[in-house]
């Protein structure tokens, strides 16, 4: 691990966004100077042709370093800040445990994101009724609390006993899930986990359980 001190950075990104708050949360936590530029994806802000120039995907959130590089992706960014900034405590040591966190921050974003957030998306911000919406990502989403309530009915945390970037790259949209229609009293360890790291994390109480 690199452990060297960042000089101010940028952070790109919309304050609706879970990803884009993940980024806020690690650099936060990790005390990591850095500006915040607000884009509006519901604006168009990801399309102009000055954002589109630093990220041609189009998408936030986008970290750009005082020499000038450009990394996007919300859990790379966040990774990179704690590799960077002494985050030892966010990252195992062990490279199993490492790998674990890895591995929960790849599902988080090919089977938890594309289901919970978008759904929450949809309801939220393109005020879209419950019957044009995509029937499987309500069961999608739902199937994905449930491995997630599976996994927290005997662990504290993803992986070992304290936070780590899994947690944070877990919580962001887990933490609004009843935005997007799913019940989280229904997933009473999850519930709690949510509130243990939104502690951890220093963060407001966003969720409501029914």
């Amino acid at each position: 691990m690199l452990n060297r001190p960042i000089t101010k950075l940028t952070l790109y990104g919309d304050q609706i966004s879970g990803n884009c708050l993940k980024t806020r949360w690690t650099a936060d936590y990790l005390d990591i100077d850095y500006d915040w530029i607000d884009v509006s994806v519901v604006e168009g802000g990801t399309r102009s042709d000055d954002f589109m120039a630093m990220n041609p995907s189009g998408q936030v959130p986008v970290m750009r370093l005082p020499d000038g590089r450009i990394l996007p992706q919300s859990n790379a960014i966040i990774l990179y800040l704690a590799e960077t900034a002494g985050g030892d405590d966010l990252i195992p040591s062990d490279p199993f445990k490492r790998a674990q966190m890895m591995s929960w921050m790849f599902w988080e974003q090919y089977s938890h994101e594309p289901y919970i957030a978008v759904r929450r998306f949809r309801l939220m911000f393109q005020n879209m009724a419950e019957d044009e919406i995509e029937p499987q990502l309500l069961s999608r989403g739902r199937r994905a609390l449930g491995v997630m309530e599976l996994h927290l009915t005997l662990n504290e945390y993803f992986v070992g006993s304290s936070l780590t970037l899994a947690d944070i790259a877990l919580v962001a949209y887990t933490r609004v899930a009843h935005e997007g229609g799913f019940d989280l009293s229904e997933f009473p360890s999850v519930h709690r986990w949510v509130a243990r790291v939104e502690t951890d994390l220093g963060i407001g109480h966003a969720r409501k359980v029914a």
